[in-house]
């Protein structure tokens, strides 16, 4: 029985690695960029002013480097309007942009993306996070992270709890610096991976939303006190994903327990008949249910 389950799953990670390997020259990991200056602790009007040097300095590399469509998207995120607890351009990027009050917000949203998501392909991750601010009214903070290195669909990490493993410390430890009690962790696709992974050690978190999760990166339900809320979309392709995990002898395969399943012990909410990247689409009924849970006003059955 777990070969023939292994058999589609191992071929595929065949192709994906292959098109992977096919892709590599396009990865935006080649653009180069400086070390990035530390934020400082305290308000955030400070860590925002550093955040944005380190826009400027990696946009001044990539110019010079030539990578001109990389330095205008940097420019354009250096705009002072915008907001940023942290930015690094090494690797793919890594940034948190704060939408929203952040020091009178009574309530924070982070948004933890999943696959392929990256400073090449920033705008998904930040169009839902302006419709989740828009939705809220002005009622929350919303954080649009942007904290790991996030697996490609066409990746054999994508397979795996390793990218989630490292995400994780990084994200415990920017749920501590907002104050746990008042953060709502929204994940999507494989970011319901790194909070299922970061789950034990983020503390009092107000809530954990899953949608569109491949799995929770655990075989059994989130070890937390806290509400636990899934969905998923009747149009989404991930439901045809397997939900388990295998121990091999080189590693362990799979994303674990669907947040769906009866025994995952979650509350549901409704996603509408949307596509796996219309979570937070505006209009849709599964945004309207996330800004319910964050502002603490929607019930969910367990």
């Amino acid at each position: 029985m777990l070969s023939r389950l292994l058999r589609p799953l191992l071929s595929a990670t065949a192709v994906a690695a292959l098109a992977t390997s096919v892709a590599a020259p396009l990865a935006g990991s080649e653009v180069p960029a400086p070390v990035p200056v530390r934020p400082p602790a305290g308000p955030p009007e400070a860590r925002y002013a550093v955040a944005r040097q380190n826009l400027l300095a990696a946009e001044r590399t990539a110019a010079e480097h030539g990578h001109t469509r990389r330095s205008e998207a940097l420019r354009a995120m250096a705009n002072p309007a915008r907001r940023f607890l942290f930015f690094d351009g090494r690797d793919e990027g890594r940034s948190a942009e704060v939408f929203g009050d952040l020091t009178a917000a009574g309530r924070v949203a982070v948004l933890v993306p999943g696959t392929d998501t990256s400073l090449d392909r920033y705008g998904r991750l930040r169009a839902d996070a302006l419709a989740l601010q828009r939705e809220l009214g002005g009622r929350a903070a919303v954080i649009a992270w942007l904290g790991y290195r996030t697996p490609g669909t066409l990746s054999t990490a994508l397979l795996t709890t390793d990218r989630a493993d490292e995400a994780a410390p990084a994200l415990q430890a920017l749920v501590r610096e907002l104050g746990p009690a008042r953060v709502s962790l929204l994940c999507h696709s494989y970011g319901a991976v790194v909070c299922g992974r970061a789950a034990p050690g983020l503390g009092g978190v107000a809530n954990i939303v899953l949608y569109g999760a491949p799995g929770t990166g655990t075989t059994a339900p989130l070890r937390t006190s806290t509400p636990v809320w899934a969905a998923r979309a009747t149009g989404d392709w991930i439901a045809a994903v397997p939900h388990a995990q295998f121990s091999l002898p080189f590693g362990t395969l799979g994303l674990g327990l669907d947040p769906m399943s009866p025994g995952a012990g979650t509350r549901v909410f409704p996603a509408g008949g949307g596509r796996h990247s219309d979570y937070l689409r505006p209009g849709s009924p599964s945004l309207h249910a996330v800004a319910g849970i964050v502002a603490g006003i929607v019930a969910g059955r367990a």
